[in-house]
């Protein structure tokens, strides 16, 4: 990576309580963005900006958008002031051309999936923050290869980061796990794991994989991470690992970058305050539904 390059990163974001925790996860999302220069702008795909098209924030001031419920009310106060910018959505509009972006001045913002990782690695909220949707009307081929489009971003001073689980089943989470993972999990998140630090261009083959259909009963939270794939393939590169690990049985929290400059991920001794756990996620009767966010 050049000096003038930024990194990319795909973080693993779990509940929406570790925006207000402090544990091993959290602790690598501040160690990514203290690791690194101030980017110009960040260009975020959320799995829970999960809709049948492609488009991207275009209003200079996004709203903190709590798409969630059954959390505390101090979760929903949450506020993450950051500005858009509306040049960076223009200049992703060109980019992937003849790929049709639609243009978004009024209707989403900032959704928990990036601001929930983006109160630890930015916590100022000073770097302009710009959402691309995930297309649930395209195949995964699509995203890979959107991705790669993406790439010349980096070189202008643009921070990609992509936010969603490898392994993400809410209707099988195990509360008796809150550190651990099913076998099941754990396989595929192995899997994952190869393709993505040895060659990322093969990604989408993991829906082959035995344990994909219960690893990822729906793609939102997978798909952010084809774009860090793309990425790497688009710069003959490999994936690194930022953090790992997993909680209630059926979610992966493992986190990857491109090309970051990162101390090694925190371990189990962290100090007074910081869990070593993921943060927790609402009772078993306030558990959506994994196809709701569509």
């Amino acid at each position: 990576m050049s000096d003038d390059t930024m990194p990319a990163a795909f973080l693993g974001h779990g509940s929406p309580m570790n925006a207000l925790e402090r544990n091993r996860y959290t602790e690598a999302w501040r160690a990514l963005g203290s690791s690194m220069s101030p980017p110009r702008a960040i260009l975020a795909v959320s799995a829970h900006w999960y809709v049948h098209l492609t488009a991207v924030t275009a209003m200079a001031r996004p709203r903190t958008i709590h798409d969630f419920y059954g959390f505390p009310d101090e979760l929903f106060a949450v506020d993450y002031p950051a500005p858009g910018d509306p040049g960076l959505a223009d200049e992703v509009v060109e980019l992937v051309a003849p790929t049709w972006v639609g243009l978004d001045h009024d209707s989403w913002g900032i959704d928990h999936g990036t601001w929930s990782v983006l109160m630890h690695a930015f916590p100022d909220a000073d770097v302009p923050v710009v959402q691309l949707s995930v297309n649930a009307g395209q195949p995964l081929e699509f995203h890979l290869e959107l991705g790669a489009k993406l790439a010349p971003l980096r070189r202008r001073g643009v921070l990609i980061v992509a936010s969603g689980n490898v392994v993400h089943n809410l209707r099988r989470i195990d509360w008796g796990q809150p550190g651990g993972g099913f076998d099941w999990a754990r396989r595929f998140d192995d899997a994952a794991r190869r393709v993505m630090t040895t060659s990322p261009g093969d990604v989408v083959s993991l829906r082959d994989h035995a344990d994909f259909h219960r690893a990822v009963p729906t793609p939102e939270h997978f798909i952010p991470l084809l774009y860090l794939a793309g990425l790497a393939d688009a710069a003959g590169s490999t994936a690194d690992i930022l953090v790992d690990g997993y909680t209630y049985g059926s979610l992966s929290m493992t986190a990857y970058t491109l090309d970051a400059r990162c101390p090694e991920p925190p371990g189990t001794d962290l100090g007074a305050g910081v869990e070593v756990d993921a943060a927790p996620l609402p009772g078993p009767d306030r558990i959506p539904a994994d196809d709701t966010n569509t």
